[in-house]
């Protein structure tokens, strides 16, 4: 009997590899939508009889320590992390929130008769996310982990920032430190804001809406040391400033968003025999086109916005493709006045977007002595800190 090469089974190991992954992503997200809808029930049930009087001081510790004593090795229930179950009913069933009375079809109180709906307070129980969301939002919301709802709820007020950083959670996959990243950053407050002439050039309106969207007003990219910003911008050693981004580039694309694909740093041009460089270009997948980036270490110039431009008419003589969408321009300075960069902006006929960013030196003078002390503490309590899902 012969004896198959191994090169045969190749396409037959990707096959069954692709199913056990498949498998195995639909049994997490499985179980961390039975996490969240256990969650919520038991944060009902702690709601429901420590505001109503029935336990008294000490209570949760106290069954958090019976817990532990009846299901040895049991993680999550702690007393914090079982008042933040408290906090995540409450934030989801509060009158102002968007959700609906409990209803037979959902399994979120059924599964223990614990939480009997013959309850006084049984009919207030009720379920995150109303069915008119769509299935989007509630896909959304249940794969999404405990430790990022918490600490959506604890930095958003409003039900639409909620959703905005639950949707961009479940989509691009972000651990809570990516998260944390993304909330300091303010995306939800300057997402769509950035100074374009958009309306102006470009013709296709879903493309406009599209390229609104894709730029925010300020970015953080608190990971960039620069030097002292009195300096003149023309005494800066660029490279190196610009060799420090490009170690870091890829914490910078996940500034940018999740559509951005790197193509390159200093990107090269040659127009009749002199050069010329282009900070970043990438390439956005919803645009389909080429982004160039202008990292500016000063105020915003009006000439700056020339410079720019005519990198764009470089990509797209020397390097956009059949197939693809003029270039897009966006150029980052650490401030402008916004009023000049609209009068500026207006003349120019290609797609253009200012804004600003900060950085880590964006600290108020009476802090920065601390530095030293909180960046030592930050970096203490990422080594000993606990994840409350394993807790």
């Amino acid at each position: 009997m012969n004896q198959t090469p191994a090169s045969d089974f190749v396409k037959d190991v990707k096959v069954i590899k692709a199913a056990i992954l498949k498998s195995r992503y639909i049994a997490a997200r499985l179980a961390n939508a039975e996490m969240l809808k256990l969650y919520f029930a038991i944060g009902a049930y702690v709601s429901r009889n420590s505001r109503e009087g029935r336990w008294g001081t000490g209570a949760i510790e106290e069954i958090s320590r019976l817990l532990q004593k009846e299901l040895p090795g049991l993680r999550g229930f702690s007393p914090t992390n079982m008042r933040n179950m408290r906090i995540f009913f409450e934030a989801w069933s509060s009158p102002n929130a968007i959700c609906q009375p409990l209803a037979d079809k959902s399994s979120i109180v059924n599964s223990s008769n614990v939480f009997s709906s013959s309850s006084k307070a049984g009919s207030r129980i009720r379920q995150p996310l109303a069915d008119e969301l769509g299935p989007n939002d509630a896909t959304a919301f249940m794969s999404i982990g405990f430790s990022n709802h918490m600490e959506i709820i604890f930095a958003c007020k409003s039900i639409d920032e909620r959703l905005f950083y639950i949707r961009r959670s479940a989509a691009e996959f972000w651990s809570k430190r990516t998260l944390l990243q993304h909330i300091k950053a303010g995306d939800y407050a300057t997402q769509g804001k950035a100074v374009n002439n958009f309306a102006l050039t470009m013709p296709d309106d879903k493309q406009m809406s599209r390229a609104v969207q894709a730029f925010r007003s300020e970015y953080l990219l608190d990971f960039v040391n620069i030097v002292d910003a009195n300096d003149d911008e023309e005494t800066l050693d660029e490279p190196e400033w610009m060799m420090e981004m490009v170690s870091k580039i890829r914490r910078f694309i996940q500034a940018l968003g999740p559509d951005f694909c790197f193509m390159d740093v200093k990107k090269r041009f040659i127009v009749d025999g002199e050069e010329y460089f282009a900070d970043l270009v990438f390439f956005h997948r919803e645009l389909k086109c080429m982004v160039a980036v202008e990292l500016k270490h000063g105020k915003f110039k009006p000439a700056y916005l020339g410079q720019l431009e005519f990198y764009l008419a470089c990509l797209d003589k020397y390097v956009k493709r059949e197939d693809e969408n003029p270039s897009v321009g966006l150029l980052l300075c650490r401030e402008m006045n916004r009023s000049v960069v609209e009068l500026t902006i207006g003349r120019h006929n290609s797609p253009l977007g200012v804004a600003t960013y900060r950085t880590a030196e964006d600290v108020p003078n009476q802090y920065k002595s601390l530095r030293p002390l909180l960046e030592g503490a930050h970096k203490v309590l990422s080594e000993f800190s606990v994840d409350p899902e394993t807790e």
